[in-house]
């Protein structure tokens, strides 16, 4: 006996079985919380601020962001790469108590934290004058994603209250204006560093950068040996700024190095004819205003065509 089939009736057999065959199985329901954050520290800035910081919460898929919550109230929504955020306009002389929550894609969020105190400081008499810079910086690596800090004391005409550290022109770290150490988290192994350190006082007078310190963290288990460009220096006048570096030892001439401005790529640096055996420099224009900040790094290209690691980064200020 000989089936016949209409088109209309083949062709809605082939797309109910191109349906069934192609249909995924649905993802399971994510019901899981994330842990709670850890090591939640509170620190008064000012007789309004207060400086929140944490360590990074885990999640069974990731975590996509932090809730900071004064006295059981959100004050702050932040993004999972964020740490830390300064909680302002607060009642002086006050006692503040801070949490944080973790949440995730799926909306499910975190137990609070441990509960953290800072009590805001006076409010004072009009203050402008700047405490001094930290007058020495020290830094060691502790391993390969941590780094501890330590300065002399700065000066104030009434009283430093923070210390803040910067890495490339960021701020990644405050510490009461009683420390004289940091610990600093959430470093990359096998990489180079450059760190600064200001005061502050309860009137959010910060003072200048102290000196620079650099250090490169320890290389993970097998890594190969750190290839970044050395001793790279920055300058900036009448709208230009010159670079000053060592390119790295890889065993063969390096003619490309790669810019990159405010850690976003800007240019390839080709040499045209033989690159410097030693010291290399390279100037550029730059078109923003005086007073404009530039955070420089540097990387090489290596003999076999990949890029190395990048510089320790420098600020520079347009002239």
């Amino acid at each position: 006996m000989q089936h016949r089939f209409t088109a209309s009736l083949l062709l809605a057999l082939t797309l109910g079985i191109s349906a069934c065959a192609s249909t995924p199985e649905p993802a399971p329901e994510d019901t899981a919380a994330p842990t709670a954050p850890t090591g939640v520290t509170a620190t008064a800035g000012s007789a309004s601020t207060v400086h929140v910081m944490w360590s990074a919460a885990t999640d069974d898929r990731a975590v996509t962001g932090y809730e900071v919550l004064r006295a059981g109230r959100k004050v702050k929504d932040l993004p999972a790469t964020t740490l830390m955020t300064d909680v302002v306009g607060l009642a002086p002389a006050t006692r503040h108590t801070f949490t944080v929550r973790a949440r995730d894609a799926a909306g499910n969020v975190s137990p609070a934290s441990a509960a953290v105190t800072a009590t805001t400081l006076r409010a004072a008499a009009e203050d402008r004058t700047p405490p001094t810079s930290p007058r020495t910086l020290r830094a060691t690596a502790d391993g390969s994603g941590a780094a501890t800090l330590a300065w002399t004391p700065a000066r104030d005409d009434r009283a430093v209250t923070a210390y803040d550290v910067y890495q490339a022109d960021v701020r990644v770290h405050t510490a009461p204006g009683t420390a004289t150490t940091a610990r600093v988290t959430g470093l990359r192994p096998g990489t180079a560093y450059a760190f600064t350190v200001r005061a502050r006082d309860a009137a959010e007078n910060s003072s200048p950068d102290g000196p620079r310190v650099e250090l490169t963290t320890a290389p993970a288990p097998g890594a190969p040996p750190n290839t970044a460009p050395a001793r790279l220096t920055a300058t900036a006048e009448h709208g230009e700024i010159t670079l000053t570096w060592t390119p790295p030892d890889t065993g063969a001439p390096v003619t490309h190095h790669e810019l990159h401005l405010n850690g976003r790529f800007a240019t390839t640096i080709v040499w045209g004819t033989t690159p410097p055996p030693a010291r290399a420099t390279y100037t550029f224009p730059v078109q923003d205003a005086p007073g404009t900040r530039y955070t420089v790094t540097l990387r090489a290209r290596l003999p076999d065509g990949t890029w190395g690691d990048f510089s320790a980064p420098r600020t520079v200020v347009v002239r």
